[in-house]
């Protein structure tokens, strides 16, 4: 009978479960914040309120790395003991602590802003104060954003998700003055609100030279 001694993952799969549980939590919290951002933008609140929008989903960014972090940190560690079979059995919560703070040596705020939903976020509230008319920083007007209306656009190139319902169009239309596409049920309803507000919106559908967006069209309520 061998002297190795059995691990057992099972309290293991526990918590990488719980972990993934936080992170989709975490993801949910951006997701809201990103949403409570926008309406801030669409009702012209203080833009200090916007910002401080931009705090929460930094500090969600941190929060989602260390549980990546924790995450990679217990795979990890499992991968080594199958991969080493040790003779006596290992004390994993010192083992996984240890790699944990390896990988958060590595931090940078650089990562946060790279984080997926953080950038997702970015460019929805540009989008959305270039829809509005809210000044925008002086980080987000440096970026170029310009579309040639004469590119060529491939099928594999033509699954836009809206920025506002956040599926893929079926009617892509334009705005005119920053060359953004709108699924157009989803817009027209913001300019008809609009509208009633006195406040005026114009819309440009697609170039025709591209095949699925061939409607042409001017959308424009008036005031």
């Amino acid at each position: 009978m061998s002297g190795r001694s059995v691990v057992s993952f099972s309290g293991v799969d526990s918590c990488l479960s719980s972990l993934k549980s936080c992170q989709s939590y975490i993801n949910s919290g951006m997701d809201i914040t990103t949403n409570v951002a926008l309406d801030l933008v669409e009702h012209q609140n203080d833009l200090e309120e916007v910002n401080e929008m931009e705090k929460v989903m930094l500090d969600y960014a941190a929060m989602s790395r260390d549980v990546s972090h924790y995450m990679q940190a217990v795979e990890d560690t499992v991968n080594q003991i199958k991969r080493e079979k040790p003779e006596t059995v290992p004390h994993l919560k010192d083992l996984v602590q240890e790699k944990f703070m390896t990988l958060e040596e590595t931090n940078n705020d650089l990562q946060l802003k790279r984080n997926e939903k953080f950038v997702h976020f970015k460019e929805q509230l540009k989008q959305m104060k270039i829809q509005f008319g809210v000044p925008l920083d002086a980080g987000e007007s440096q970026a170029n954003e310009q579309v040639d209306e004469d590119l060529t656009v491939t099928q594999s190139q033509m699954n836009f998700i809206c920025p506002i319902t956040q599926e893929e169009m079926k009617k892509p239309v334009r705005n005119k003055t920053c060359g953004h596409t709108y699924e157009e049920e989803a817009i027209l309803k913001i300019i008809m609100h609009k509208e009633k507000q006195k406040k005026k919106a114009c819309f440009l559908t697609a170039s025709p030279t591209l095949r699925s967006w061939e409607r042409g069209t001017v959308v424009e309520p008036h005031s």
